[in-house]
């Protein structure tokens, strides 16, 4: 008994692994006639080396080397407007003509009493030479003509700040002031500005203070005018750290001929910092940036027996395959980027088309549109 039920369970145990291996080379056929993932359609450059320039960038904003918002600081009517909007002015030159009538009248009733004041002044003294008088009276007489006298100065300044004046040359902008309007005290009349030479005010992190000095060269750029490089010089670095920031304000001087910068601009400038440094460069668009870590594709032949399950080209050559590198990352230009580990020189770097690939999927190359790749772009019109 015990015999016939060794024999059936050996039986039982064959039978199982005659089918688990009818199973096993089914499914082993299933998976070669499985078709193979198409190669994916990439872009890719070659890791090459650049050298670069180290530079300071900051963006700034332009100021004027001297301006200013014309204001009155006595009330009254505007009687004449002595100017066109836009005008270029010289120093002292008439800008405003208030209303100075009643101030005139004043004026020349103070003068008259001053000129009493005087006359009386010199007969007195007359008469002190002939002992008519005491010298406490003409002591008096002195001291109410050096007050008359006072009073007199005192309107003629106010007569004359009806009359008001461009304070320095320069150009004038854009003014809606007009005759017989009233102005008020500390009203905006008229704003002049000097442009033949503007000052670039921009700040510097505290750690880049020791790169910085009083006459360094350095480069302004604007979107106002694209591809047009404006040379400049530092002139003035703050003594005071901000203490929220912990920049420091740094300030450089631009000719400024042709007038192309205006005050309140901003503008992108860059300082150059020691000698040429050499990286090894991609575009941006290569890389992609996650919280892990930064990576770009890698494609290489395959090798060894991954080689001969390859899926080939019309050819009967192998598509290379991808392979995801971490890198590290450095300072950028324009396009580019400075890798400073994870690739080597003349390694193939997908550049577009990354998001469709994982390690060890095939893939082929089209160059057709290949992504921006230029240390200094300049924009394109649509």
């Amino acid at each position: 008994m015990t015999k016939r039920m060794l024999i059936m369970v050996g039986g039982v145990i064959l039978l199982i692994a005659v089918l688990a291996f009818g199973k096993f080379l089914q499914i082993k056929k299933l998976i070669a006639s499985a078709p193979k993932p198409a190669a994916q359609v990439v872009t890719a450059v070659k890791v090459q080396t650049a050298e670069w320039q180290p530079q300071l960038s900051s963006v700034g904003t332009l100021a004027p080397v001297r301006g200013v918002d014309v204001t009155t600081e006595i009330a009254g009517l505007v009687r004449e407007v002595r100017f066109k909007s836009g005008d270029e002015v010289k120093a002292g030159q008439v800008l405003f003509e208030l209303n100075a009538d009643t101030d005139v009248a004043q004026l020349r009733s103070l003068q008259a009493a001053a000129d009493l004041a005087a006359t009386t002044l010199k007969r007195d003294k007359l008469q002190l030479a002939a002992q008519a008088i005491s010298q406490a009276q003409v002591d008096a007489d002195e001291a109410d003509l050096k007050s008359k006298q006072a009073l007199v100065a005192q309107q003629k300044a106010a007569v004359d700040k009806k009359t008001i004046r461009a304070p320095f040359a320069g150009k004038l902008g854009i003014t809606a002031i007009n005759p017989g309007q009233y102005l008020n005290p500390g009203d905006k009349l008229v704003t002049l500005q000097t442009i033949d030479t503007v000052y670039v005010d921009f700040f510097v992190p505290q750690k880049q203070l020791s790169q910085l000095s009083i006459g360094q060269k350095m480069n302004l750029t604007s979107d106002a005018w694209p591809g047009v490089g404006f040379a400049a010089k530092v002139t003035s670095i703050s003594p005071k750290v901000d203490s929220a920031t912990r920049n420091v304000q740094v300030q450089a001087t631009v000719p400024n001929a042709k007038r192309q910068l205006l005050p309140g601009m901003f503008a992108n400038v860059s300082l150059d910092q020691g000698a040429l440094q050499k990286y090894l460069t991609l575009p941006q668009t290569a890389i992609t940036y996650n919280p892990y870590g930064s990576t770009v594709f890698v494609l290489a032949p395959p090798a060894g027996e991954a080689a001969k399950d390859a899926l080939k080209d019309d050819k009967g050559q192998p598509y290379p395959v991808a392979q995801q590198v971490f890198v590290t990352t450095g300072p950028t230009r324009g396009d580019q980027v400075a890798i400073l580990t994870g690739l080597k020189e003349g390694q193939t770097v997908v550049t577009s088309g990354q998001l469709k690939l994982k390690n060890g999927m095939p893939a082929t190359i089209d160059n057709k549109v290949q992504p921006a790749n230029s240390p200094n772009p300049t924009p394109q019109e649509k």
